[in-house]
């Protein structure tokens, strides 16, 4: 069911009222519909450096997952 040609216009009179009188809810919104519609390019930035960090501290990882499990086997052999 598609609007009117009034109803639209209503509609973009309050679209046009809102972006005068409150701008930060503008940018919110315009920031949620681009994360819905997957065009967000922090949220790809920040994962393609979360993946960068985890790969160059692959050592550090594995590392302290066998600190973790030596400890672990400690404490079953010693009780």
């Amino acid at each position: 069911m598609s609007l009117t040609g009034r109803e639209r216009r209503i509609l973009a009179e309050i679209e046009q009222a809102l972006e005068r009188d409150d701008p930060e809810l503008v940018q919110r919104v315009a920031a949620i519909n681009r994360i819905e519609s997957g065009g967000d390019v922090f949220q790809q930035a920040y994962g393609d450096r979360l993946r960068m960090w985890a790969l160059a501290h692959v050592w550090l990882i594995f590392s302290a997952g066998a600190v973790v499990i030596v400890l672990l086997l400690l404490a079953v052999l010693t009780t």
